[in-house]
């Protein structure tokens, strides 16, 4: 069985990737799983940039295995485009979910609902050899909703609404959220192009 490293030690991240590519032959395993302990700056300006920067660093570490890089994070329009790559750390402290909300909240707190779209971005970058790369990149669009709503999901998920489904993805089951997110849209499409090369 082919090894596939995911440069991330997101538990939540890890088990969504493993759900959508558990038909192929690939063992997914994480940093930690990997015995990798790595700080790798993120100073790409895109999603794709960081991607790539974390998967190049990740593969000269391990050699032989494959590796896949991700980078996501949510845009919301009316603040150009913001939190964008800085989705993990919008507050100043780096994956405090809390506090990153929070702040989402009050830049918008006097946003009517149809001005607050937004949509989550995932780009994964997945190195097979030297030779072969693949880069594919999935979006959801929704809107910033005016309170937390929901406990399943990580991240900006309690407050990102989707109207078709009437919840935040904090509310749907992980099977209605990998359907639609940008996550289960970019491994979808990951999952056409490894089908093809393996």
């Amino acid at each position: 069985m082919k090894k596939m490293i995911v440069a991330s030690n997101n538990q939540h991240k890890i088990s969504e990737i493993k759900q959508i590519l558990k038909k192929f032959p690939i063992e997914i395993v994480s940093l930690k799983e990997a015995g990798i302990d790595i700080d790798i700056e993120e100073n790409g300006k895109t999603f794709m940039e960081n991607a790539h920067i974390k998967a190049s660093e990740i593969k000269k570490i391990v050699g032989d295995y494959m590796v896949m890089a991700d980078d996501s994070g949510l845009m919301v329009d009316i603040l150009e485009g913001d939190p964008g790559v800085y989705s993990a750390r919008y507050s100043g402290e780096h994956g405090n979910d809390k506090k990153n909300n929070e702040k989402l909240l009050d830049k918008l707190k006097d946003v009517e609902l149809e001005k607050r779209t937004a949509k989550f971005v995932c780009a994964i970058e997945v190195i097979i050899d030297n030779n072969k790369k693949i880069q594919v990149q999935g979006e959801v669009k929704g809107y910033i909703n005016y309170k937390e709503m929901g406990v399943d999901g990580f991240g900006y998920d309690p407050l990102f609404y989707i109207p078709e489904f009437k919840k935040t993805f904090a509310e749907m089951s992980s099977e209605e959220k990998n359907s639609i997110s940008h996550r289960g849209t970019a491994l979808k499409k990951l999952e056409k192009k490894i089908s093809e090369l393996l």
